[in-house]
């Protein structure tokens, strides 16, 4: 997205945490600073329009003052490379829209074990469930809590209580009243 001709940023919420965005879209907030250097503005106020800290706009400044555009360039993230390919990840999704079922288990609920193993028989890698979950999240998927509902339950008589016992019940007295008109304060007598 665009703001005022400037790529939207996410702020950085921690500064040694990597900002989000692909690498063209970092490098490209890196390039959008560097016009706005020329004109003047300030560092605060060019890191308040791109989204981040000051401090990054003057190591961009530096970097550029130095090495030209090059100097703005994406550096390789720090880490081991992911085991999992793009497509392998995109794959992995497609099979999780099919269902737990679709895998052989009694029940459409993914958990982290479940999808591990999906992963080992699919791909022959291992993760540990710990880590699918931040896989998972990387992915925008979430956690969801399954409703608990007792296997005996009978929708058709819970609807039949709401639409016929609940009116009566719940229209019940009309005005607040005592119960009864004897104290039970043993001093009142």
């Amino acid at each position: 997205m665009q703001y005022n001709g400037v790529p939207e940023a996410i702020p950085d919420e921690d500064i040694s945490v990597r900002p989000r965005g692909s690498v063209v879209q970092l490098e490209a907030r890196r390039l959008v600073a560097v016009p706005l250097l020329r004109e003047g503005r300030s560092l605060t106020s060019i890191a308040g329009t791109l989204g981040c800290h000051p401090s990054s706009v003057m190591r961009w400044r530096d970097a550029w003052e130095a090495l030209g555009e090059a100097g703005l360039k994406a550096k390789p993230a720090p880490g081991r490379p992911p085991r999992l390919t793009r497509r392998q990840l995109d794959r992995l999704v497609r099979v999780l829209l099919k269902g737990a079922m679709a895998q052989g288990y009694r029940t459409e609920l993914w958990t982290t074990q479940r999808i591990a193993d999906v992963i080992q028989k699919e791909f022959g890698v291992r993760y540990h469930r710990d880590h699918v979950g931040r896989l998972m999240r990387r992915l925008d998927w979430s956690v969801q809590k399954p409703d608990r509902r007792a296997l005996e339950r009978n929708e058709e008589n819970i609807e039949r209580w709401k639409r016929e016992e609940w009116p009566r019940i719940k229209k019940g007295r009309q005005t607040w009243a005592p119960t009864s008109s004897s104290s039970m304060n043993r001093g009142s007598c």
